[in-house]
């Protein structure tokens, strides 16, 4: 087991030279992969639902849409009690005990997809763990800050949260590779619809293994939680962290704080759902839930006594810089569109071309299988890819340009680009032949991808310049775990409207949304007399 470093200062040069970059280019190559499987375990029901619908299982689709909706809203939930994790507990703690956490999901996951009769509100409660994966990106980044020097901030950060994001890419040609051979053995499954993979379609008729899907992170995270056990570090210097003679006490607070999040979650999640699923029957709105799910969270463990409570109190100061509140919203629309359509975008795809929309009696219908239709296995790894390869050009461009003005030209191209989305989808979903509209959906849509990335570059370069070393940390904390939200806004909006057979509402509402960020964004930093120009 890796020594706690006792003796830790990243900008004394002769130490960095020493050993410093040694110790911390370690730490970053064993949270890289961590956090890959984090973004990977959370995200994976935008893959797994779309196969769900190939095999049969007897869900309505807006139904499998909700699975990857609870997902998202408790890996945000999460997000905000992990932001204070390394603090707390200790970088190595954090990480083994949060990446091991993520075998839970993994198996319970791959043991329900064996029996497709498996009640629908088992697999809710296997994407409420899978949440887990959504808080660890907050306590990761936090983590590595710590090990390197300023100069290299910008390198270590930018890598480990762009490869961790390629966590969703991997796991969306992943999947449906493993789902192909039945290398954990088990029963296969029947294919009652064409799949496919990254290198080409799967006919109806084939045989395939869908709980692979789990059982595949479940194999890989054992490897990487014991690699973060014996070769990450505790920094224990300059109180980073507590000096905890056992990590059985840093277990403790870490569990104990990531409860509050599952609480308040579910209690979110409790308000909206149907009592047929253990609901309250309210149907309570999401806008309203939201705001209740993270004042919960937030006042929760504000009143957690002793250090923890005080260390709290210490970073909830950035709730009283209103450029906290501006820049959440900002992120919101870059990081939530980028997260909440990588999730939903395979789902939409299989939704709206693998279907032939016929009026039967007078009547529109949407459950024909489309045999032209594109197979939403092989595309729906492209708009992630995308956002997250180009995402450190946005912070390029930035620094050249300025945050805001580079945010400002990415939110007009994301309106214009919604509103296209919107127009094919809308086509797409009266027709007989969907798949004719497939080619221009699918390039607005990977250009709205591409500016979600560029839009990450530019909202980090405007957090940095507008907080003051203290609450830029919190504040990159607090935005990340707002804007994760979109995780299950998405995906809830888009299997509501297709419910409601009016998918192109869906992005009518994100580009409205956009254009009030247009408005903000100008507001605090372009306009004449700004609070801070250009940022």
């Amino acid at each position: 087991m890796a020594k706690d470093l006792l003796i830790w200062d990243p900008e004394d040069e002769a130490q960095w030279n020493a050993e410093g970059k040694k110790i911390a280019n370690r730490n970053l190559w064993i949270s890289i992969p961590a956090l890959l499987c984090g973004f990977a375990v959370w995200l994976y029901w935008g893959i797994i639902t779309v196969q769900m619908i190939n095999l049969g299982y007897p869900f309505e689709k807006s139904q499998l849409f909700t699975l990857a909706a609870i997902a998202g809203l408790t890996g945000a939930t999460l997000r905000i009690p992990s932001t204070f994790f390394i603090r707390i507990a200790g970088g190595r703690n954090t990480i083994f005990l949060t990446t091991a956490l993520l075998i839970l999901p993994a198996l319970g996951t791959g043991f329900l997809l064996q029996n497709p009769n498996t009640p629908l509100w088992k697999f809710q409660f296997m994407a409420l763990l899978s949440g887990f994966g959504g808080g660890n990106f907050a306590s990761s980044m936090s983590n590595i800050s710590f090990f390197f020097p300023k100069k290299v901030q910008g390198y270590s950060l930018g890598m480990n949260a762009g490869l961790g994001n390629f966590g969703v890419t991997t796991m969306q040609i992943l999947i449906p590779l493993v789902m192909t051979v039945g290398i954990f053995g088990g029963a296969s499954m029947t294919l009652k619809a064409t799949s496919g993979t990254l290198i080409g379609k799967i006919p109806a008729g084939t045989e395939t293994y869908l709980p692979n899907g789990g059982f595949i992170w479940a194999a890989i995270l054992v490897p990487v939680a014991i690699a973060a056990w014996f070769g990450m570090n505790n920094i224990k210097a300059a109180h980073v962290s507590p000096d905890l003679k056992s990590p059985l006490p840093a277990f403790g607070k870490i569990l104990g704080m990531l409860s509050i999040g599952l609480i308040t979650a579910t209690f979110g999640l409790w308000l909206m759902l149907p009592t047929d699923i253990g609901g309250s029957g309210l149907h309570m709105t999401k806008w309203i839930v939201l705001p209740i799910v993270i004042s919960l969270t937030v006042l929760a463990l504000r009143i957690i006594p002793g250090s923890i409570g005080q260390s709290l109190k210490h970073q909830y100061k950035i709730f009283n810089n209103k450029h906290t509140w501006a820049m959440t919203v900002i992120y919101t629309m870059t990081f939530g569109s980028f997260i909440g359509f990588a999730v939903a975008f395979g789902l939409a795809i299989k939704v709206i071309f693998g279907f032939q929309h016929v009026m039967v009696d007078g009547v529109m219908t949407h459950d024909i299988a489309n045999p032209d239709g594109p197979s939403a296995l092989m595309f729906a790894w492209t708009g992630p890819f995308i956002g997250a390869l180009i995402r450190p050009v946005g912070g390029m461009i930035s620094d050249k340009m300025g945050g805001a003005k580079v945010t400002q030209i990415i939110s007009i191209v994301m309106v214009a680009s919604a509103l296209g989305v919107a127009y094919f989808m809308k086509q797409a979903y009266a027709s007989a032949t969907p798949q004719e509209y497939f080619v221009p959906f699918l390039v607005l849509f990977l250009i709205l991808f591409a500016a979600t990335g560029i839009g990450n570059g530019s909202t980090f370069k405007t957090i940095a310049v507008v907080f003051n070393k203290e609450q830029a940390g919190p504040a990159l904390g607090w935005t990340s775990a707002v804007a994760a939200y979109g995780a299950f806004i998405i995906p809830k909006v888009f299997g509501e409207q297709i419910n409601a057979t009016t998918p192109e509402y869906a992005l009518y509402g994100f580009a409205a949304f956009y254009t009030l960020c247009i408005i903000i964004n100008w507001w605090f930093y372009l306009r004449p007399n700004a609070y801070v120009k250009n940022p």
